[in-house]
């Protein structure tokens, strides 16, 4: 009997959620998908399309806070043509130190998850709320939560330490990363041809990069948090540390309170910052095309930066797998804009990285390098919802993790 599985992502702005189809074998099949946009704000619109692409629900509203939203996609799936939930699987960003695997939310994993919010404190609390309310308005159901970080425990200490004193390991101030479930979607959607060394740079509003050998990731570019590492759509990626003692001197005297200082330096760092702070015009990077292409000097700036940015950590990654076999865009801006894909591929052509321009401009699959070119390059789409999915079914019946691709360790 198929099993209906319930996908929920929420965000600070909107709760994206997934319906599908499942076995204990097999990958399950979608059947619809919907998102309901602009929480918060004073318009907002409410989609949902079958698996055929066909609109179901379209609607424009407003929905002032999370509960009222996860209200009203509630209410709707309860009802026809849309078939009851057996269980619910959530992303969560990070599990913190102590929750590094995926499994079934308990009133024990909630509160550890509220204790560990700083390791991703603007996505965290929404993600934690939804849960509860999932669990209210969907009462007796299992929930299973799924971290973006699970993927990434495999990183060596000599790359998850920060060079602070010990006492901060053990308080868990560590390198998480983000985008887990986005990497492991790849690294299954390759499977079958699973390349050993492999970058992926998952390119969005929220951007990352990881370094992955045999389908196992081995450093990443996100920290702590998911604002460090490379430039994101408003937030800074890394920084001399420095920057933000200077940045907490000069709150000082407007914000002599710590916490209130801390407050602000993050709102500065983490929504400020990025391709918008750099800009000064927008985070959406189609904005930034139009802004370039009117001759917007900081427009240019920051699409500079970006890609200057993907460029170094590529670079540091090849020499740290000691070559590469694939670079794989994912990601919205990964997988949409052409031009970002040229940007920072261009020159690498000496370590076998060549762009071929008509398939990057019009892919008609994965592959857009050159067909002599060493190293493939490639567009995968990310199917987070797809991997929650599977976790979650796996989870349901108590199964063991998947092994681990054919010849690999």
């Amino acid at each position: 009997m198929p099993l209906t599985i319930l996908v929920l992502n929420s965000g600070s702005s909107s709760i994206k959620f997934s319906l599908f189809s499942a076995i204990q074998s097999g990958e399950p099949r979608p059947l619809y998908e919907g998102a309901l946009e602009g929480i918060g704000g004073g318009s907002g619109t409410f989609s949902i399309t079958d698996e055929a692409g066909k609109q179901v629900l379209d609607q424009k509203l407003s929905a002032p806070d999370a509960h009222a939203a996860f209200q009203l996609i509630a209410d709707a799936l309860k009802r026809p043509p849309f078939p009851f939930p057996d269980a619910i699987g959530h992303r969560m960003v990070s599990g913190g130190p102590t929750l590094t695997a995926h499994q079934r939310i308990t009133p024990a994993v909630l509160d550890e998850m509220e204790r560990h919010v700083a390791f991703a404190p603007l996505h965290s609390p929404v993600a934690i709320f939804i849960m509860r309310k999932a669990a209210e308005l969907f009462p007796g159901l299992p929930n299973f939560v799924c971290f973006d970080s699970a993927f990434h425990t495999t990183i060596p200490e000599v790359a998850a330490r920060f060079a602070l004193p010990e006492r901060y390991w053990a308080d868990g101030v560590r390198r998480y990363g983000a985008h887990g479930l986005s990497y492991e979607s790849v690294v299954y959607q390759l499977r079958d041809e699973l390349p050993s060394r492999m970058v992926v740079a998952h390119l969005g509003n929220g951007s990352s990069i990881t370094a992955i050998r045999d389908g196992r990731s081995t450093d990443t570019s996100m920290g702590l948090t998911p604002t460090g590492g490379i430039i994101s759509g408003t937030r800074t990626g890394d920084l001399d540390p420095g920057v933000l003692l200077y940045i907490l001197r000069e709150l000082e005297p407007s914000r002599p309170a710590t916490k209130e200082a801390a407050d602000q330096l993050e709102a500065i760092v983490a929504r400020q910052s990025g391709l918008l702070g750099v800009s000064g015009l927008s985070n959406d990077m189609r904005a930034l095309r139009k802004g370039a292409e009117q001759g917007d000097e900081a427009a240019l700036r920051a699409l500079a930066q970006f890609a200057y940015v993907i460029r170094k950590f590529l670079g540091s990654y090849l020499v740290l797998l000691g070559g590469l076999d694939a670079l794989v865009f994912t990601g919205g801006i990964g997988e949409h804009d052409a031009q970002t894909r040229a940007e920072v591929t261009a020159g690498l052509e000496p370590f076998g990285l060549t762009l071929a321009p008509e398939r990057n401009i019009s892919p008609e699959g994965q592959v857009i390098s050159t067909s002599e070119a060493k190293v493939r390059i490639l567009i995968v789409p990310a199917r987070e919802d797809l991997l929650i999915a599977m976790h979650t079914v796996r989870l349901l019946g108590d199964q063991p993790e998947p092994a681990a691709p054919a010849g690999k360790p």
